[in-house]
């Protein structure tokens, strides 16, 4: 699992720094430092400058000849005009003709507002409406030569000495149409600064960093692929790695079962796979994944301490889909943390929706102050900026029927459930206390001492009391039996040996693992059932067999319940109040003196048979059980403690 892991994040983990801004828009504010160009790259047109360029490149250009004009032709064609009249149309003829004169129609694809006249191999351009057309022409005659019939005779015998040259213009629209299609517009030198911090993203900067993100994606697709995977590898092995170190040393009963292990680490492959995806397609919503969803789930099924660590783990590795990673793993930790704390008490479902809100408020709060402090009010004031946090806050609802679905997949145990099997109308309870209700009765005396010690020296109260209240669920079998629920002075156990007697009063373990295998109760709850009589052995059956058989060779292991010995703190916790409470009903006289040497006693018996070598418990421990069993048990008999007199 540590393998498989470990490859599927190397593999999800970007190969490539152009990820860093990616989906940076225009408009955006740049929060982070200084973006200086470390390379020589060109800017690219957008494709809406492409677009313009091109529809402008279909208007082409007109080219037109302009032709030597035969003024002294027109003239000899009107002998009849006095030497005035001739020197003013000929004037008015040179005048026409140097400028211009065209009558014939421009195809509407050209530009009608600027041609371009090649007189001689030499090009110049001018205006439309300088050139003299047949109404200007008409017009400008008109006003210098008073006579109508000659104005009309000249137009009718003016020729156009500017002429549309359409093979030379469709050339020249060729050569035009290939420049506007040059798709770089300018060139960033080394060192340049792209953009400012605190910037507002403009249409220009927006082009320029998609430029350069491009530039950084060619670049990484030459630099070598095997130096990437290694560092990421190396990695990916050292956040892991320190993760199995922590359960290995810290947490051995969770490292010593595989089906724990797994579900840690695929909670964090699950995470970064979905890390990856959003930051695919949208890398400003990547603080929209349910982080803290994470501590919330390892939280329920084990620790405080092992969320965080599992937490932190994630955040490092899914910090490097992140432009800003000291951004992302201060509101994270942030929240996360608020979150944990948020849900140290799982035993009401309402923890959830406050554990909701109070992280969306640590993500607000943590956001905020980052940017305070880098003097980035913009962020502050974008409400859009907070969307994604609300959506994150909005996932750790789901938190709920997810902790359904990993109990029933991998045979976990929350809160939750421990709830619901203690309430005294659930099935199994219910039947306890109406077949043995002798038995029933300790039970609860056993979850009170058990859940306020388990309070005192830490653990889990919850599941402690849970297991107390089916620990003897296997004397509903032979409940007549047991002490607790014999009526009158007549035992059944008189017209049997030790030895079956025994056998009997051990029975009650298996059978309690059976009814409660066949009731479905959780493994955990049945390790209590398993060992809350370790492997002690039945003592009042055991002497009566050794008097019986005095100078015999005994089998003690006859007398001795299958173990296992308790390996928790909380199971321990429970064979100390089962056997405290049993044998408090023994007592003949009931006071302080008789209680503390029955509690010293019978922990003390324990401890020599090394029932509790296996269980996190230390003799500071014991000694505070010890305490709080005492002053219990005189309060549950009324015990007055005797003052000196």
């Amino acid at each position: 699992m540590f393998t498989f892991c470990v490859l599927f994040c190397v593999y999800l983990l970007p190969k490539n720094n152009s990820l860093q801004l990616s989906n940076i828009n225009e408009g955006d504010v740049w929060l982070n430092a200084d973006l200086i160009s470390p390379f020589d790259f060109l800017v690219k047109k957008t494709e809406d400058e492409l677009a313009l360029e091109k529809k402008e490149s279909k208007k082409q250009i007109a080219y037109f000849k302009k032709t030597k004009a035969d003024v002294t032709s027109i003239l000899s064609d009107i002998q009849e005009l006095s030497d005035t009249q001739k020197l003013t149309v000929k004037f008015c003829l040179d005048s026409i003709y140097q400028t211009g004169l065209y009558f014939s129609a421009i195809p509407t694809s050209y530009v009608d507002s600027v041609v371009y006249i090649v007189d001689d191999n030499e090009v110049t351009y001018t205006k439309r409406y300088a050139l003299f057309n047949y109404e200007k022409t008409k017009h400008y005659l008109s006003e210098n030569i008073k006579d109508e019939v000659l104005v009309n005779r000249i137009l009718a015998l003016l020729k156009p000495n500017i002429v549309f040259d359409e093979i030379l213009s469709s050339e020249m629209a060729i050569n035009d149409e290939a420049e506007a299609q040059y798709i770089y517009k300018s060139k960033i030198e080394k060192g340049d600064i792209l953009v400012r911090k605190n910037d507002i993203i403009t249409e220009e900067q927006s082009n320029i960093l998609n430029s350069y993100n491009a530039e950084l994606t060619d670049q990484d697709t030459k630099s070598p692929l095997l130096t990437i995977v290694a560092g990421q590898l190396l990695l990916c092995v050292l956040v892991m790695g320190i993760m199995m170190l922590f359960l290995a040393f810290f947490r051995k009963a969770i490292f010593s079962q595989n089906t724990q292990v797994t579900f840690i680490f695929l909670i964090i492959i699950v995470i970064v796979l979905v890390t990856s995806i959003v930051v695919t397609y949208n890398i400003n919503y990547a603080y929209a994944v349910p982080f803290c969803l994470v501590p919330i789930l390892i939280r329920v099924f084990f620790d405080s301490r092992t969320s965080l660590f599992n937490f932190l783990n994630i955040i490092l590795i899914c910090a490097f889909f992140i432009p800003d990673k000291f951004e992302f793993v201060f509101v994270q930790l942030i929240a996360g943390i608020g979150t944990i704390f948020s849900v140290a008490d799982m035993g009401k479902r309402s923890k959830l929706f406050m554990s909701a809100l109070l992280t969306f408020v640590f993500y607000v709060l943590a956001y905020v102050a980052y940017h305070l402090v880098n003097n980035t009010s913009q962020a502050i004031s974008n409400i859009q900026n907070y969307i994604p946090f609300l959506i994150s806050s909005v996932c750790v609802l789901f938190s709920f029927p997810l902790i359904y679905i990993f109990e029933k997949v991998f045979g976990f145990t929350s809160d939750f459930t421990l709830l619901e099997l203690c309430d005294l109308n659930s099935p199994l309870l219910r039947q306890l206390s109406q077949k043995i209700p002798g038995t029933f009765q300790h039970s609860l005396q056993v979850a009170n001492l058990a859940e306020e010690a388990c309070y005192k020296i830490g653990g889990n109260p919850l599941l402690v009391r849970t297991g107390a209240m089916y620990h003897d669920i296997g004397k509903m079998v032979n409940p007549r039996f047991f002490m607790e629920n014999q009526v009158g002075e007549v035992s059944p156990h008189e017209d049997l040996t030790s030895e079956e007697s025994a056998q009997i009063i051990i029975s009650h373990v298996i059978k309690g693992v059976e009814i409660a295998k066949e009731n479905k109760l959780p493994e955990t709850v049945i390790d209590f059932i398993r060992t809350h009589h370790g492997t002690t052995a039945t003592r009042y059956f055991l002497h009566n067999y050794k008097k019986e058989h005095e100078g015999e060779v005994i089998n003690e292991d006859l007398f001795r319940y299958p173990g296992p010995i308790p390996f928790s703190k909380e199971t321990a916790i429970l064979m100390m109040a089962d056997g405290v409470e049993a044998s408090s009903r023994s007592l003949k006289k009931y006071d302080a003196i008789a209680i503390d040497e029955l509690v010293d006693q019978i922990i003390n018996h324990q401890i020599n048979e090394n029932q509790f070598m296996n269980a996190d418990i230390t003799f500071r421990d014991i000694t505070q059980i010890k305490k709080i069993f005492k002053k219990r048990l005189m309060n549950i008999y009324h015990v007055r403690i005797e003052y000196p007199r």
